[in-house]
């Protein structure tokens, strides 16, 4: 909500990663109370990026407890990603899930989520200081192990520093997804999914944020823009 009225928004940082980071054109894609059928979104784009937000995944879509008073839930947009993101990767549709949108894959594909992971047993406080300026919430939090998978073979790096603005993270792994990135306490940070037909690649963390700054941020929108490029070719072939 804005004011009284309820608004339909990406945020900016996102837009101009797929736009100059991907060299894509970035639409927005409404979560509506009655939802746009995927098969019409899919015949209308070449890719799908699936963004964080303050809201988070309503447990009831794994099982978990009711959320706690004054977390944010955002049904309309579940009743949107979840049933989107199962249609694209069928389809082998290029995805990129961020922060909620990683969140989202795991869900979709079986998987589960802790909804307060600073409460869980060795594991971090992986949220960000809301009184802090954004450069500091989204400056480097802690380093990230890469594990295999799609990532590997995308950046460069094998460990890397990451930022941290996340209360959830994954419980259980989805089990068609594979864990591409560990943060030191155990959390996962990057999943993909091993024969996935399309590009498949979800970061807990922001590499929209200053992507231009980042090698691995560079090298992450510059591989899925090449998938959107593809996707698009033989769209047209």
């Amino acid at each position: 909500m804005v004011g009284a009225h309820p608004f339909h928004m990406a945020g900016e940082k996102y837009i101009a990663a797929v736009r100059d980071g991907s060299g894509a054109l970035p639409l927005l894609i409404p979560s509506l109370p009655k939802p746009i059928p995927a098969g019409e979104i899919l015949a209308a784009v070449d890719g799908l990026l699936f963004t964080g937000s303050p809201s988070n995944v309503s447990p009831r879509h794994y099982g978990g407890l009711p959320p706690r008073a004054g977390v944010l839930q955002d049904e309309a947009r579940d009743s949107t990603t979840l049933p989107l993101l199962k249609a694209a990767i069928a389809q082998g549709v290029p995805v990129l899930c961020i922060c909620r949108g990683f969140q989202e894959l795991n869900v979709a594909m079986g998987g589960t989520l802790h909804q307060h992971i600073h409460e869980v047993e060795g594991r971090k406080d992986h949220r960000e200081n809301k009184e802090a300026e954004l450069d500091v919430q989204y400056g480097p939090a802690h380093p990230v192990r890469v594990n295999g998978g799609l990532l590997a073979r995308i950046v460069k790096e094998k460990e890397f520093q990451v930022n941290s603005l996340h209360s959830q993270g994954i419980d259980r792994l989805a089990p068609p997804l594979h864990a591409d990135a560990i943060a030191p306490d155990g959390t996962v940070e990057a999943v993909s999914m091993p024969g996935a037909k399309g590009f498949l690649l979800g970061t807990q963390w922001h590499p929209e944020w200053r992507w231009a700054d980042s090698a691995v941020s560079r090298e992450i929108f510059a591989a899925f823009g090449k998938a959107l490029k593809t996707k698009a070719e033989v769209a047209v072939a």
